[in-house]
């Protein structure tokens, strides 16, 4: 391995529901050293970030490197100017969390905190593929579902830093209640946990299924419909209608040159990129002039800490490390 130098280096930190991840990556996109953890989030705040910062630490020994900054990636909403993280309803009791000064403290340099699908975004289009396109959105499909935008080559991220929020657009003005207090919300349909939890439901009602409860995750759905049981079939082609739906809805209103599918569900590959194009491409307004393509991540498990890192890059004063114009 060529031997890098700290100006040249990053600590990428994603924060998730399911996993907390650590990786030290080069302004290329290398990543030297990456672990990951289970999130624990019922531990709180304190102890999640304590065992963050351990992967961080254990990371940059791995890799025996030292940094010139950190980017943490949390879901919202957040604080990206100050680097706190407000209250995002898969964290609960994250409240007002000073998360880039802790980083700072720990680690010893700055921290940018942002949007981990804002961090994606911008993390697929600087590593990925796609330096080539000038406009890019990207949905995270995990315990949540985040998302993120690239415009003429730049991260968008509204007015206050918490726009974007692809699974909080509504599917179901009626419908399931979303953890945001939300009536209808995609993010309550086609997330992760989403998934499983309507499984377990139907289950509970007496569906009959190879699946057992009392939990069903949406990995077990995936792996059931894969294996032909008639109930998970259903239920993950009715879920992948939603997202490809939801995915026409950011083609509609943005018409961005590709739309990038990240998360842990996106782990079923074709099963769902499949489904999701065909659905997503036959919902745009325009059909015989656009453009659009829908992909699975570049990046694969390592879009967390490369998007975290990304954001760093871009964010750091005249260096090195300086982002792309």
């Amino acid at each position: 391995m060529t031997a890098q130098r700290a100006e040249d280096l990053v600590l990428g930190l994603d924060i998730g529901g399911t996993k907390l991840a650590a990786g030290v990556v080069s302004a290329t996109g290398e990543v030297l050293a990456y672990q990951r953890t289970p999130s624990r989030i019922w531990e709180g705040p304190e102890a999640a970030i304590a065992r963050l910062f351990a992967l961080g630490r254990s990371v940059l020994e791995q890799a025996d490197a030292q940094v010139a900054a950190v980017g943490v990636g949390c879901g919202g909403p957040l604080d990206v100017q100050t680097g706190v993280i407000l209250s995002p309803p898969g964290l609960p009791d994250w409240v007002h969390v000073p998360i880039t000064d802790l980083s700072t403290a720990e680690f010893g340099v700055p921290a940018f905190l942002d949007n981990d699908g804002t961090a994606g975004a911008f993390g697929e289009y600087l590593f990925g593929p796609w330096r080539h396109v000038r406009s890019l959105a990207y949905l995270t499909i995990g315990t949540g579902i985040g998302g993120g935008l690239v415009l003429d080559g730049r991260p968008y991220r509204g007015s206050t830093g918490n726009g974007v929020e692809f699974g909080h657009l509504v599917v179901d003005w009626k419908g399931r209640r979303c953890n945001c207090g939300q009536l209808g919300c995609a993010e309550g349909y086609v997330s992760g946990t989403a998934i499983g939890a309507r499984a377990s439901e139907a289950l509970a009602a007496g569906a009959q299924s190879c699946l057992t409860g009392p939990t069903v995750t949406a990995a077990e759905v995936a792996a059931a419909a894969a294996a032909g049981d008639e109930f998970a079939s259903s239920l993950w082609e009715e879920s992948m209608a939603i997202l490809g739906r939801l995915v026409a809805q950011v083609i509609n209103a943005v018409e961005p040159e590709v739309v990038v599918l990240g998360g842990g569900v996106t782990q079923a590959g074709a099963m769902l990129i499949e489904p999701v194009r065909r659905f997503a491409l036959a919902g745009v307004m325009s059909p015989a002039t656009n453009r659009t393509t829908v992909e699975l991540t570049a990046l694969r498990d390592h879009v967390g800490v490369l998007g975290a890192a990304a954001i760093a890059i871009d964010r750091m004063p005249s260096t090195s490390l300086s982002g792309p114009v």
